[in-house]
């Protein structure tokens, strides 16, 4: 470990074993963008980082500054999205935002707009408002429009209520964003659009995504 201490607010986005007791994660922070952390002893039975380690806990992360990664010294969850966990289909939905963050996301490049709607995103999964289909759709379009990577209009012609979501999508604040839903037979032709500007701007596929087309029967 070099240096002081540093206190970031993030989101574990994966977490794997490292070593005999060791957990390694992936942080998507405000203030970092994504960056790399070892808990040290996380797995261990009477370790206060068991639960802090999972995948989607969000809170206040205190780490020592590494050459190429972080350790971390403490950690301080306000939110694990317990829910999540308890439901399939909502779990893979997350694991995808996650992923899909995790594509746009860099380590040195402040991602507060990045946190704050995957933040929002997992709110409203927990919360189960929003049909999935769409949830996803307005998440992709909101998160490529963060990065930049997007277009003010679909990229083929559309019908009225795909342009109008659309552009509520693009013009909304994220803390609004997910405040809407749409008619079964609506939510198709707006997530089709966005998948069309995906397989524009995307260059890989997602593993997170095969999972949750095969767990909802690639609804």
């Amino acid at each position: 470990m070099t240096g002081d201490a540093v206190t970031l607010t993030g989101m574990v986005l994966f977490a794997a074993p490292a070593g005999e007791t060791d957990r390694r994660i992936t942080l998507l922070t405000k203030e970092r963008g994504k960056i790399t952390a070892f808990a040290r002893g996380a797995r261990k039975p009477n370790s206060p980082f068991i639960a802090a380690t999972r995948a989607f806990a969000f809170g206040r992360v205190t780490l020592y500054e590494g050459r190429n990664s972080y350790t971390v010294a403490g950690m301080e969850i306000s939110n694990y999205f317990d829910r999540l966990s308890m439901d399939l289909e909502a779990s893979c939905y997350a694991a995808y935002f996650a992923e899909f963050a995790a594509y746009y996301a860099h380590d040195g490049v402040e991602a507060g707009d990045m946190l704050k709607l995957l933040y929002a995103a997992f709110v409203a999964l927990e919360r189960g408002s929003i049909p999935g289909p769409l949830l996803r759709a307005v998440y992709e379009l909101k998160l490529m429009q963060v990065n930049g990577e997007y277009s003010e209009e679909p990229l083929a012609k559309a019908d009225e209520t795909t342009v109008y979501t659309w552009h509520f999508v693009l013009e909304s604040r994220i803390e609004k964003l997910f405040s809407f839903t749409l008619k079964e037979e609506k939510i198709r032709p707006f997530a089709e659009a966005v998948a069309a500007l995906m397989d524009y701007y995307v260059d890989r596929p997602f593993k997170s995504l095969e999972i949750l087309a095969a767990v909802t029967g690639g609804v």
